[in-house]
């Protein structure tokens, strides 16, 4: 068995050096293969995540994750909060701001919790606004398109929690919505499930409003449809 997969490993590499010169010869767009080699989940998240920000790839973040599975164990939330926490502080490589080093740590928190397989945590979570309370404080909001659904339900939601974990860390006030936007909240998911497709669970106005007037991060995004 062992043999076999040292052959399977040889084999790839010598695949990819016969690509790579392939690419040399400059008829394709770009002069190496664009894919990386991933090895484990922490190689496979720096690779997804590297796709957006380039600084991510071997910058240590795939060390660390191992190192973080033999403490908390594979697939434990906590890294993931931890892993971000630390990607927000800078600590494998530097952002041009600290919006992208917020961002870049909730993708990397979500991409950890979806095994670095799907593409939510690049198209599905689409940005990380920064934005003014009534008060004149800032908070933050999270932007979310289609492909977040291959996350999955429980992922997804979860990366809310990441936000507000990044939130926290960084001394964002709470998102402070008025009746009228709770109201809309309402309203909106109500349409959608009359007037679009059936929600698979349908909260109560009353559910809504308390999720909204707790819930310390905006959720916002690009339209699913065109309806007013």
């Amino acid at each position: 068995m062992e043999k076999y997969f040292l052959d399977l490993d040889k084999k790839i590499k010598e695949s990819y050096d016969f690509a790579n010169k392939a690419r040399k010869k400059g008829i394709d767009p770009e002069d190496e293969v664009d894919i990386p080699l991933a090895s484990g989940i922490g190689k496979r998240v720096e690779g997804l995540i590297s796709v957006e920000v380039k600084q991510v790839l071997n910058s240590g973040i795939a060390e660390r994750i191992k190192e973080l599975e033999i403490e908390y164990g594979v697939l434990d939330w906590r890294i993931a909060l931890k892993i971000a926490e630390e990607v927000a502080n800078e600590k494998f490589c530097s952002f041009k701001d600290e919006k992208e080093a917020m961002e870049t740590a909730i993708r990397v928190g979500f991409a950890y919790l979806t095994l670095g397989v799907v593409s939510a945590p690049l198209e599905g979570f689409i940005e990380l606004k920064i934005k003014n309370r009534r008060d004149g404080k800032k908070y933050l909001a999270v932007c979310y398109a289609g492909p977040v659904r291959g996350a999955g339900g429980t992922a997804a939601a979860f990366s809310v929690i990441l936000a507000d974990h990044v939130r926290k860390l960084k001394g964002y006030d709470i998102y402070d919505p008025d009746e009228n936007e709770i109201k809309r909240y309402i309203t909106e998911l109500n349409d959608y499930h009359d007037r679009v497709t059936n929600l698979q669970y349908r909260p109560s106005e009353k559910e809504i409003e308390f999720l909204m007037k707790h819930i310390p991060i905006e959720i916002s995004g690009d339209p699913t449809e065109k309806i007013e």
